[in-house]
């Protein structure tokens, strides 16, 4: 993609600049946090030193500290693509959001009822309604996948939704093997047996735009720090679920949606940092139109339109290199012709050298990757790779061709040593 403005876009991220050992930093460590841009630090900076209060009072900064939550909710409405903002809830994380909202879900089931998990997700979209569904006296079915290329098994899907069912909880792509899984047809699925979905949409939300009307899912959530921002946890669901589903809270909390789910004191200059990485979002779709942008969701989708063609370059470079490499085997999609089932994530192992061992030596060499199962426990289990687990490089919009093609310089050479 020749007119990607990569140079501009890797100008805002200071951290890439690293050196390690006398070599550019190498980051293809973004599935499992992204780097952030200078603005996102910035406004945090700013919030702290300049807006800092709690909420609901008449005084300056708390006025604005109650502007920055309506307007990082309006932001995180464009981004998901939901209509109303009070429909969006912050917390701590995607992790405890998700078992909040389980916690909420497990006391309208009963026995005899039906959850679904999927053999492919990270254990912070299995773990917490297996849970659940243990309180509730309800009963777990499971989603299985086919090995190596990790697609779902349209069998297990079809045996595992049926009447019974009150909620399936699906990734909508792989923190692993990278494949992007059919929401839309799950959804559709789960609704006609009366079920509700819940989406963990962190892996993809950095790569792909989110469109929970289009998806027709009931819940979703994501993570900021995976899209360029803060430590931020982002939930949405249905105005009237989230009014009518039992919540634990204080009895002076509000009861409005959706400050009645958000317990305690927020993280508001983590809101600031969120509002930030969709305000670079929004940047670079307007910088690549060729047209006067008014709405934010309108440039939200060019950047992602021009993202993912940017990324699914340097993904397949990634992995018609890594086929060359003798001993090395890739985990997911490898065939090209099916490019729009897999995010740029890719994850390998070696017949003779550990994970582990991989990614110790590329960290002295500065690139940056993950080893081990990235909390997808199920998949890890049902390929048969733990304990060791896999070796994870992950792309984002701020890295290039010139660090593939490194990486798998760097790769073949520690392999053949």
């Amino acid at each position: 993609m020749s007119d990607y403005p990569i140079a501009e876009i890797r100008s805002r991220f200071p951290g890439l600049q690293r050196q390690v050992n006398g070599n550019q930093a190498i980051f293809f460590d973004g599935p499992g946090g992204s780097q952030s841009p200078e603005s996102v630090g910035d406004a945090v900076k700013h919030y702290l030193l300049h807006q800092n209060a709690n909420v609901g009072m008449s005084f300056a900064t708390s006025k604005e500290t109650d502007a920055l939550i309506e307007e990082t909710m309006r932001a995180c409405a464009d981004l998901i693509g939901c209509e109303d903002y009070r429909e969006i809830i912050f917390g701590q994380n995607m992790t405890s959001l998700t078992i909040q909202l389980a916690s909420a879900l497990s006391r309208t089931w009963y026995p005899g009822d039906e959850v679904v998990v999927t053999r492919s997700d990270h254990d912070a979209n299995v773990r917490p309604w297996v849970l659940a569904a243990q309180w509730a006296g309800a009963t777990v079915k499971w989603i299985d996948i086919h090995s190596p290329h990790c697609i779902h098994d349209n069998d297990t899907i079809d045996a595992a939704i049926n009447e019974n069912t009150v909620l399936v909880a699906i990734g909508a792509a792989s923190n692993f093997s990278g494949t992007i899984n059919e929401v839309e047809m799950i959804c559709r699925l789960a609704h006609a047996h009366g079920a509700e979905v819940f989406v963990d949409a962190v892996h993809y939300a950095p790569h792909g735009l989110i469109d929970v009307r289009e998806w027709g899912c009931d819940y979703l959530a994501c993570s900021s720090y995976k899209f360029f921002g803060t430590h931020q946890g982002i939930l949405w669901g249905k105005f009237d679920r989230l009014t009518e589903l039992p919540v634990t809270k204080l009895r002076v909390s509000s009861e409005e949606v959706p400050f009645r789910w958000m317990t305690g004191t927020q993280g508001h200059e983590s809101m600031a940092g969120t509002l930030a990485a969709i305000e670079h979002l929004e940047w670079l779709g307007r910088l690549i139109s060729e047209e006067n942008i008014s709405a934010r969701r309108e440039a939200l989708r060019v950047a992602f339109s021009a993202i993912e063609e940017y990324e699914r370059e340097l993904c397949w470079r990634m992995i018609e290199g890594l086929k060359k490499i003798d001993g090395v085997k890739i985990w997911g999609i490898t065939s090209a012709e099916e490019f729009e089932l897999r995010a740029p994530t890719v994850s390998f192992t070696h017949h003779s050298i550990t994970a582990a061992e991989i990614g110790e030596a590329l960290a002295e060499h500065g690139i940056f990757a993950w080893a081990g199962n990235f909390y997808a426990l199920e998949l890890s289990e049902t390929l048969g790779l733990e304990p060791g687990g896999a070796l994870r490089v992950g792309l984002l919009h701020y890295n290039t061709m010139e660090e593939v093609e490194r990486f798998l310089r760097e790769l073949s050479s520690i392999l053949a040593g």
